[in-house]
């Protein structure tokens, strides 16, 4: 019998809660494996850190760094990242065409599905139940006739109700951890499942959990975010009984999870320094997209999120683009050092990361990424990009309700009854992912790719 690899992905689990504070006893008997940090992309973003861990490639050869990115240097218009984005293989194209049978529930950036030698159930990107979001299509009546109306996101993770976001919550787990049982009852040699539970929970309730929240609530709720890891560490130990004994195991997230400790508004500071011009000043917060920029004086924007993007004006590349190329550089290193050096709403240093492209991409996408990648208070804060606060610093997002946010070390563990690693590891990253699981079923490794195998190293 050959090797086969079952990855459970929990989005956004961090290590501190899943190695250390819960009691977890089926995950963490996994540990007795390998285990350890794993570093995410630059960002530290769901699209485009599944898509890298699954192709062992950085977001420069991706050719995506959000879920929304520029078009052509637009100033308006933008895509979104699906699967049509993707252009190079994920392990599951790699598997498919060497005749291995593979089962994909959940993993980001599925939606639409591609045909696989096995079957494909897609995420929360697809738009509803009624799109096809099954490969096979016939899977989508056999899903229904297991869990009923199938869910693949909660309806509203930022909202203040919050027994409904629980309660919806469980009920997508619910589902999905039942869809997975299924299907491991079905011939594969590959199944990756990914839960996005752990993301909408953190999001939702992180600030009755954590004590150092800014906004921490004694509530309820306090006991709500370990009560899911224990439910869904009792879910993956059913599916762990079902597996043969030889079958590798390994648990993987793509970001971590902290604190939200409030919003940097990037376009009005822009403003406040002199680099984005407005033909008038918005009398309230304002979309930026709705905002009237005058880009014939306008050298700088950016857009807002768990980190910001940095975007110039460039002669040239832009449509009304102001800036030569020595003065974008000149103009980008000022900028950078400006806001590593920014303070907090209480004077303190910021200790805000700020990243060129080409210091941290590789590959031909690299001329389309962001001009600068920025972790505000590296990544307690995150950015805004409407137009009109009356402070740099504002407390509650454009996007309603938000407690936490991403973290740069996600959770690796891996579990292989052969121990060809075992203990505690160090600089692993989520480009190690991909070759380590063609490595570990003996199949050649693409040479474009940016990691490594952890048990060839």
């Amino acid at each position: 019998m050959g090797e086969k690899i079952f990855i459970i992905g929990l989005d956004c689990a961090p290590p501190e809660l899943v190695f250390d504070q819960f009691d977890l006893p089926n995950l963490q008997g996994l540990m007795d494996g390998a285990h350890g940090e794993l570093t995410s992309t630059i960002p530290p973003i769901t699209c485009p850190a599944w898509m890298s861990m699954v192709t062992g490639k950085n977001p420069g050869k991706l050719g995506f760094y959000g879920f929304r990115n520029r078009k052509n240097f637009s100033y308006t218009d933008m895509w979104i990242a699906n699967s049509t984005a993707v252009k190079t293989d994920t392990l599951w194209d790699t598997l498919s065409r060497e005749q291995k049978r593979v089962s994909v529930i959940g993993v980001p950036q599925t939606y639409p599905p591609k045909p696989v030698n096995g079957i494909m159930v897609t995420s929360f990107l697809t738009p509803d139940i009624e799109h096809q979001y099954t490969y096979p299509d016939s899977l989508k009546a056999e899903i229904k006739s297991l869990v009923g109306e199938y869910i693949l996101d909660v309806e509203e993770f930022r909202t203040e109700d919050k027994p409904y976001l629980l309660s919806q919550i469980y009920e997508m787990t619910e589902k999905r951890c039942k869809v997975v049982k299924h299907f491991l009852r079905e011939k594969w040699d590959f199944f990756m499942w990914v839960e996005m539970g752990p993301d909408r929970i953190h999001h939702g309730l992180w600030k009755y959990f954590d004590p150092t929240h800014r906004k921490y609530v004694e509530s309820e709720f306090a006991s709500a975010i370990p009560d899911y890891y224990t439910y869904l560490d009792d879910r993956i130990g059913e599916m762990l009984s079902s597996l043969d004994e030889d079958t590798i195991v390994m648990v993987v997230s793509d970001h971590g999870a902290k604190r939200m400790e409030g919003c940097i508004n990037i376009n009005d500071w822009l403003v406040q320094e002199g680099y984005l011009h407005l033909k008038e000043h918005p009398p309230q917060i304002t979309k930026l997209k709705e905002v009237q920029i005058d880009w014939k004086k306008t050298a700088v924007w950016a857009w807002g999120g768990y980190y910001s993007r940095i975007f110039f004006n460039i002669q040239g590349r832009e449509p009304e683009g102001i800036l030569t190329r020595d003065e974008y550089l000149d103009v980008r290193e000022e900028i950078k050092k400006k806001l590593e050096s920014m303070t907090d709403d209480r004077g303190n240093a910021l200790g805000t990361k700020v990243f060129r492209p080409e210091d941290v991409y590789s590959g031909p996408y690299v001329r389309e990424a962001p001009d600068l990648i920025v972790y505000f208070g590296d990544l307690y804060w995150r950015g805004t990009e409407s137009i009109g606060h009356e402070s740099l610093y504002s407390f509650e997002t454009e996007i309603g309700p938000d407690d936490c946010v991403h973290a740069q070390e996600g959770i690796f563990i891996m579990n292989d009854p052969q121990e060809r690693v075992t203990g505690k590891q160090h600089g692993l990253n989520i480009l190690d992912c991909a070759p380590t699981v063609l490595d570990l079923l003996g199949m050649p490794l693409d040479q474009d790719m940016d990691g490594r195998s952890i048990i060839s190293r």
